[in-house]
């Protein structure tokens, strides 16, 4: 049962964050299939959105990158929603520096990207352009697709974007940090059964008294649960004075896992249980 593309219905829909060409494009077709139905919206709010009202089956987000952290509109979110993590994909980031066929480093006079990818290669592009005016656009398939029209505009992007806009790659795996990856989460209405091998993601809201973060992960300890991720954010409401993102090994169903949640009650205001789901690979 938690195999998704082996018992997804036929035909269905699966909104990211657009346009094609995008990393989250790449996230949809690593787990879906590159025949998957592709439903592109303009930001991360429209994917929870299109699958909270049944315009899409299936959503897929980024939440974290391995060296810019955590993707602060996918926590808000979460916070909100009433959808389940069914999935994550681990996709490496890899970019490349692309410009029209034919086209020469000589002609350009513009460096264009989404302004995260354009801070992942900022080493590189120091070393190599350090003169050439770099401008952020909406997503690395817009900087692409730019490029695609311009001879003298270079674009940093990922190899699906240069194959959807015929470029040639100049240089490839221009990444400061080569072992760059980022987090996708796949979201749907429905949980999904253990798979043997999962990671259960949560939202636990402490009050701003000493020693909240301990009584929290006492028990992760006492029954031998791996904590694999633990992050805190501001709690929206006036109420409660944090929220904590954490991820742990194993499924809800499990006997130890069973065991936190019934010693974390009483020493929390609130747990959200965001979703049971297999674990990834990085590149599966």
């Amino acid at each position: 049962m938690s195999d998704l593309k082996q018992n997804k219905p036929k035909g269905a829909l699966v909104a990211f964050l657009g346009p094609l060409g995008t990393f989250s494009h790449v996230a949809v077709d690593q787990y879906f299939g590159v025949d998957a139905h592709k439903h592109s919206v303009a930001t991360i709010d429209d994917v929870f959105a299109e699958v909270e009202a049944g315009n899409a089956q299936y959503g897929v987000v980024p939440v974290e990158n391995s060296t810019e952290g955590a993707v602060n509109n996918t926590q808000d979110c979460l916070v909100d929603t009433s959808l389940q993590i069914i999935a994550e994909v681990v996709i490496p980031i890899e970019h490349n520096f692309l410009m029209q066929q034919g086209a020469s480093t000589a002609s350009i006079k513009r460096i264009v990207s989404h302004r995260q990818s354009l801070a992942q290669c900022r080493g590189w592009l120091a070393e190599h352009f350090p003169q050439v005016d770099k401008l952020e656009v909406a997503s690395n398939a817009e900087a692409a697709r730019l490029a695609s029209v311009d001879p003298h505009t270079a674009a940093i992007a990922g190899l699906r974007a240069a194959e959807l806009f015929s470029l040639q790659v100049l240089h490839a795996r221009i990444q400061d940090q080569q072992n760059n990856c980022t987090r996708f989460l796949v979201l749907a209405k429905d949980p999904v059964a253990p798979s043997g091998r999962d990671k259960t993601s949560i939202l636990v809201y402490t009050e701003n008294k000493p020693g909240a973060l301990f009584r929290i992960l006492e028990p992760f300890d006492t029954f031998q649960v791996s904590l694999t991720k633990i992050e805190t954010r501001p709690a929206r409401d006036s109420v409660w004075a944090y929220v904590f993102f954490i991820d742990f090994e194993g499924h809800i169903e499990d006997s130890a896992v069973r065991q936190v949640f019934e010693q974390l009650q009483g020493r929390t205001v609130k747990i959200k249980r965001l979703g049971s789901y297999p674990m990834a690979k990085v590149g599966s």
